[in-house]
């Protein structure tokens, strides 16, 4: 079904128009269920992260000031709205227990021990996952043949951008009060992203697997693993991969005639890597 343009895209995240929603053409769509439903869990818990960070960064009001009022508050409002999209859509999904269970299982993959070693490296940690939340949204809004949820796609992916722009400009500070090689750089961003194919995305869609297909956490995960490729191959055609490598290669600060030649290889890495299968086993990522 092709998507039509929504007669009014004005509204905020803070006034979605549920009642707009197209439902006939959104809720036979089983991808978008999991992945709206899934992002709903990783963001809501934003609160985790937050927390490991601040503690990490305690010493900074500025950062901490930023990490509260404006990181925390725009990630958790992304996944209320995917949540009510969600509930509104998919009413018959049992959400509060599907999270509770994640919630569970998450809160124990997020510690503060898993960061990097140092500030500079954690900043450039952090772009990395703006990376890929920036870059999944730009995905999830092209994939989506709904224009209400195209269109909150769009606005979180703004979001994730400025998330980005910030980590970044606080990557350069401690980048100048702590000089760090180009090769730490690179093995920190290397780190972040093989770890970040296999960790929250997998676990928020395990659980929301298990209460959709009524499994428990010991079941088999033949048929889940399949269903995650199969999304995979989906979303390949509409992830932006330039965009990722470009964003992914901004903390090494090349020179441009360097970035040209690397470039290339990049974008063909991150799209093996965008369309491998998933593991039988999430691997722990700390935020």
């Amino acid at each position: 079904m092709q998507k039509q343009a929504h007669p009014a895209m004005s509204w905020s995240l803070d006034n979605v128009p549920y009642h707009d929603i197209d439902i006939t053409a959104v809720r036979s769509r089983e991808d978008l269920f999991y992945l709206v439903a899934g992002a709903s869990f990783i963001e809501i818990a934003a609160d985790l992260y937050t927390d490991n960070l601040i503690e990490y960064f305690n010493d900074q009001p500025e950062i901490m000031q930023w990490l509260v009022d404006y990181w925390k508050f725009e990630e958790t409002r992304h996944g209320h709205v995917l949540r009510d999209y969600t509930k509104h859509v998919w009413p018959e999904f049992d959400w509060d227990r599907a999270y509770a269970s994640f919630y569970a299982d998450y809160s124990v993959q997020c510690t503060q021990e898993a960061l990097e070693p140092s500030r500079c490296l954690e900043m450039a940690a952090r772009c990395v996952v703006e990376t890929g939340t920036a870059t999944f949204y730009q995905a999830l809004s092209g994939q989506a043949n709904e224009p209400v949820l195209a269109h909150m796609a769009s606005l979180i992916r703004a979001d994730e951008i400025s998330h980005y722009k910030h980590f970044y400009q606080y990557f350069r500070l401690y980048r100048t009060l702590d000089p760090t090689s180009r090769l730490k750089i690179f093995r920190a961003i290397a780190r972040r992203v093989m770890e970040a194919r296999n960790s929250d995305a997998e676990t928020a869609l395990w659980h929301v697997y298990m209460v959709q297909r009524n499994v428990d956490v010991n079941s088999d995960k033949t048929e889940f693993k399949k269903m995650c490729a199969q999304f995979s191959q989906q979303f390949r055609q509409y992830y932006p991969l330039g965009m990722a490598a470009k964003m992914l290669m901004r903390p090494l600060d090349l020179p441009k005639a360097v970035s040209r030649v690397v470039e290339g290889p990049l974008v063909k890495v991150a799209e093996r890597v965008i369309g491998k299968k998933t593991s039988a086993k999430p691997e722990k990522q700390a935020h």
